[in-house]
């Protein structure tokens, strides 16, 4: 998929003030500095869409971004926030939670993960949350540079063996570097090849 346009439409501080459109929406949510915003200024080819910061939390509303007019990329305040008050940590899990299970044009939740780290048990219960709500989702490993290719795959391998503890199989999975660009074509052909099915079975 080529990214043509990618552009900011809103930030919603909950679901009824998400854009009244029937378009796909694709989420992106993770820990606090797990490299998001990175991830998303690379996929969309754009230095700035997505502000990336070195205080973690930044996102703290639902940010919607249309791309190429056909779909929207979806913003999410990250979870396991640092330095915030058990009000404002309350207030974020009940937005995020309520985007995530009302949101008729969500069709997958890219949930991104540190690759360095063995598996977070905040990581693991929130794709457990995913499952039980029969939300679809997938895997982003971000960091990926920061490793080399071997301690990559191994810990990829650690992830994959600690999930099919409760999992009968596992969810599509992709390994990203927003440095190296690597993994872009990878989850943008996954985006597509869910917006053509979504056509086919209009």
């Amino acid at each position: 998929m080529e990214i043509k346009t990618a552009e900011f439409t809103l930030s919603a501080p909950s679901v009824g003030m998400c854009p009244q459109d029937t378009k796909p929406e694709y989420a992106f949510i993770g820990r606090s500095n797990v490299g998001k915003s990175s991830l998303i200024n690379m996929l969309t080819n754009h230095k700035r869409l997505a502000k990336t910061s070195q205080t973690p939390g930044k996102t703290l509303l639902i940010n919607h971004f249309i791309i190429n007019k056909e779909w929207y990329l979806v913003d999410l305040p990250g979870y396991g926030f640092a330095k915030r008050s058990k009000k404002e940590v309350a207030r974020l899990d009940q937005m995020i939670r309520g985007y995530i299970l009302q949101r008729e044009q969500l069709v997958n939740v890219f949930v991104l993960v540190d690759v360095r780290l063995e598996p977070q048990k905040i990581d693991l219960e929130f794709i457990e949350w995913l499952g039980q709500s029969s939300v679809p989702f997938a895997i982003v490993f971000t960091k990926a540079d920061k490793l080399t290719a071997n301690k990559v795959a191994q810990n990829v391998e650690a992830y994959k063996k600690k999930l099919l503890e409760t999992w009968e199989e596992l969810p599509p999975y992709y390994i990203t570097s927003a440095e190296k660009r690597q993994g872009r074509e990878e989850v943008l052909d996954y985006i597509d090849s869910i917006n053509k099915s979504l056509k086919e079975n209009g």
